[in-house]
C-alpha cells in the first residue's frame, strides 16, 4: 500500500496552515487564499501565527476550555461555531435513546484579529443532537495535553455511554509540524455534553520527519457494559520519516475507557501473510476499521498492500479476541481493490483524484454486521474496477468512474461473496455502512451521478431491497449539490487548470453512517453547498451536513 503508505500517512506534501496570508507572516490579504492542511489527518494549531491580545486576537485558552455548550444551531448543518471548514465526519446513535445522536469531525476554529493576524486550531468538538438531528449544540472536549487532534470516531456501548476517538498532536508556535500523534480517546455519560479528559491509548515517539511511530487513523466500536476497542495504523517511520512498515494495532476497554490494554499487533505475522496472500506482507496495512457482530464477535478490517504488479491493494478481514484484542484468526482476503498505479490520476501534489479534481481520495471503506444474524458481516469500499483502464494520469484529460463495492459474509467472515459494485454513472466515492434494525445493508456515499459532468456531488443512500439481496435502491439525502472542482475557500492552494479555480485539495477522507434502533440510518457528510468568507474572499465552506432515513 505504498501509494497510500509511503511516509507517513501521506504527508509528503502537507500544506500547512499559517504561513499563508499574505507569503508567510499571518498577515490577512483578500486575494489570498487560506491554505489549510491536506495531510491524512489534518493537522492543527498555531502554524506560523501568533495570538496576540493587544490587537485584539483571542487567545489560546478560548480554543481549550470555551462555555459549555459552545452554540446551539437547527437544520442540516450540524456546526455553530464559526466561519471554518470542517470534514472527516463520524456519527453515532446511542442505543438507549435513538433521540441522542452525536457527530464528530474535523473541527477547526478560525478567528481574525482586528491587528489582520489569523489564528488557528484544531480542537475535535462533539456536536450532539437530543431531538434526532433537529438542533444541535456544540460541547467542547478538554485536551489539555495537546495543540491539536485530528481523524474521529464515535461509538456507544449498550448503556449509552459514549466513546470518541482521535490523534492527539503537539506543537511549537511558528513551527512546520508536531509530534508523532498519540491515540486518544474520551467519554461521556451523559449523551455528549460532557465528557472526560482523554485517556491515552497508545503514544508516538519522534516528530514528522524524523525515525519513530506515528499512530493513525484509528477506529472506534463499543459493546456491552463498559467495552470498547480502538484499532489504528502504526507507522514505523525511519531516517528522514521514511516508510518501514505499517502494521494494524488495536487496544480494548473493559472500564468504560478508564484503563486500555496493551496495544498489539493484529494485522497478522510477514510468515503467514507471505504464505496465504499470494506473497504480500502483513505488516503494509492502512484504513483499519473494527466491527462487533451479535454474539460479541470482534471482526477488523483493512487495507494491504499485495504485491500486486499493478500496485493495486486488497481487503483484509481478522476476527479478534473481545477480552485481549489479539487475533484469534485470519488474514483472510475479501477481494483485491482496483487502486493500483494507472487506475486514478493524480493530483498536483501527487495524490489519487477524480476527474477534473485535485482533492484527493482512497479506496477506504469499512466493515460492519447484522444485528439479526451474528454470522452475516458486508464490507463496502470504492474502487476503479469500472473506469476504462488504465486511466489518463492528468486529472483534467482522465474519465473516471469509481464505484462502490460490496462483499458480505454469511459464514463469520470465513468466506465471501464476490465483489459487486454498485452500477451508477459517474463517481461515488468514500462510503460508509451500516446494518440497519432489520438486518439490510445501507451504503452512504459521495455520488457525482448527479452531474453530467462528473464534477459536482451530493450524498446517497443506497439501500438494500432486502435482507441479502444484491439489489439496491438509492435515495439523496443531500438537499443540493457540491462542486469540489472550483471555488474552494479552504483547501485550495493550486490552480493547475485554469478553467477550474481553486479546486478543493482536501474534503476528508471518510464520511459517516450509523444505525439508529429504533429503525433506519444517521449519515453525516462534508457538503460545500454554503458559502464562507475569511476574511474577505469568498468561497465554497465545508460543513458536516446530517440527515436521517
Amino acid at each position: 500500500m505504498r501509494k497510500v503508505l509511503a511516509a507517513p500517512t501521506l504527508l509528503a506534501a502537507a500544506l500547512i496552515f499559517g504561513a499563508v496570508l499574505g507569503g508567510g507572516t499571518g498577515t490577512a490579504s483578500a486575494d489570498n487564499d487560506v491554505l489549510l492542511p491536506v495531510t491524512h489527518q489534518v493537522f492543527n494549531g498555531v502554524v506560523g501565527v501568533s495570538a496576540d491580545s493587544t490587537n485584539g486576537t483571542i487567545g489560546e485558552s478560548m480554543y481549550i476550555n470555551p462555555s459549555s455548550p459552545i452554540c446551539t444551531t437547527s437544520g442540516m448543518n450540524t456546526d455553530c461555531e464559526g466561519v471554518a471548514p470542517h470534514n472527516e465526519t463520524a456519527v453515532a446513535v446511542n442505543p438507549t435513546n435513538s433521540s441522542n445522536v452525536i457527530g464528530s469531525v474535523n473541527d477547526y476554529q478560525l478567528r481574525l484579529s482586528s491587528g489582520g493576524r489569523v489564528y488557528e486550531t484544531i480542537y475535535t468538538r462533539a456536536h450532539v443532537s437530543s431531538d434526532g438531528g433537529k438542533t444541535w449544540a456544540s460541547y467542547p472536549i478538554s485536551y489539555p495535553n495537546y495543540t491539536s487532534t485530528g481523524d474521529p470516531g464515535i461509538a456507544f456501548d449498550a448503556d449509552g455511554k459514549a466513546y470518541l476517538s482521535t490523534l492527539g498532536f503537539r506543537w511549537s508556535q511558528g513551527n512546520f509540524c508536531c509530534t508523532n500523534p498519540d491515540v486518544v480517546v474520551s467519554t461521556s455519560g451523559d449523551g455528549g455534553k460532557s465528557w472526560s479528559m482523554p485517556a491515552r491509548v497508545a503514544s508516538g515517539t519522534g516528530n514528522f520527519g524524523s525515525p519513530g511511530i506515528f499512530n493513525d487513523k484509528e477506529a472506534i466500536a463499543a459493546w456491552g457494559h463498559g467495552n470498547a476497542i480502538v484499532t489504528w495504523t502504526v507507522f514505523n517511520d525511519g531516517k528522514g520519516g521514511s516508510y518501514i512498515s505499517s502494521p494494524i494495532y488495536d487496544s480494548v476497554t473493559h472500564d468504560g475507557g478508564n484503563t486500555w490494554s496493551t496495544p498489539m499487533a493484529i494485522s497478522g505475522s510477514a510468515s503467514f501473510c507471505a504464505g496465504a496472500q499470494g506473497g504480500s506482507a502483513c505488516d503494509q496495512d492502512q484504513g483499519s476499521v473494527p466491527v462487533v457482530a451479535a454474539d460479541g464477535s470482534i471482526y477488523v478490517s483493512f487495507m494491504n498492500f499485495s504485491n500486486d504488479p499493478n500496485g493495486r491493494d486488497q481487503y483484509l478481514v481478522v476476527k479478534v479476541d473481545p477480552a485481549t484484542g489479539q487475533t484469534v484468526s485470519g488474514p483472510v482476503r475479501v477481494a483485491g481493490i482496483y487502486d493500483g498505479f494507472s487506475d486514478y490520476p493524480v493530483s498536483e501534489d501527487g495524490r489519487q483524484t477524480y476527474q477534473d479534481s485535485e482533492f484527493r481520495t482512497w479506496a477506504f471503506g469499512n466493515i460492519t454486521a447484522d444485528p439479526t444474524n451474528a454470522s452475516h458481516l458486508a464490507l463496502v469500499w470504492s474502487d476503479m474496477r469500472d473506469s476504462t483502464l488504465p486511466v489518463a494520469r492528468d486529472p483534467y484529460t482522465a474519465k473516471t468512474n469509481s464505484d462502490i463495492v460490496v462483499s458480505q459474509s454469511s459464514d463469520g467472515g470465513a468466506t465471501w461473496s464476490a465483489p459487486q459494485p454498485l452500477a451508477i454513472a459517474n463517481d461515488q466515492f468514500m462510503p460508509w455502512s451500516a446494518y440497519d434494525s432489520s438486518g439490510r445493508l445501507q451504503i452512504g456515499y459521495f455520488d457525482r451521478s448527479y452531474d453530467a459532468a462528473n464534477h459536482k456531488y451530493g450524498y446517497t443512500l443506497a439501500s438494500e431491497t432486502s435482507d441479502g439481496s444484491p439489489a439496491f435502491t438509492e435515495t439523496e439525502l443531500s438537499t443540493g449539490l457540491s462542486d469540489p472542482t472550483q471555488g474552494d475557500r479552504w483547501f485550495s492552494g493550486r490552480t493547475p487548470n485554469t478553467a477550474f479555480p481553486h479546486p478543493s485539495s482536501f474534503i476528508g477522507d471518510y464520511s459517516g453512517l450509523a444505525a439508529s434502533p429504533s429503525g433506519g440510518v444517521a449519515a453525516l457528510w462534508t457538503d460545500m453547498t454554503q458559502t464562507a468568507c475569511f476574511p474577505s474572499r469568498c468561497g465554497a465552506g465545508e460543513d458536516a451536513f446530517y440527515a436521517s432515513h
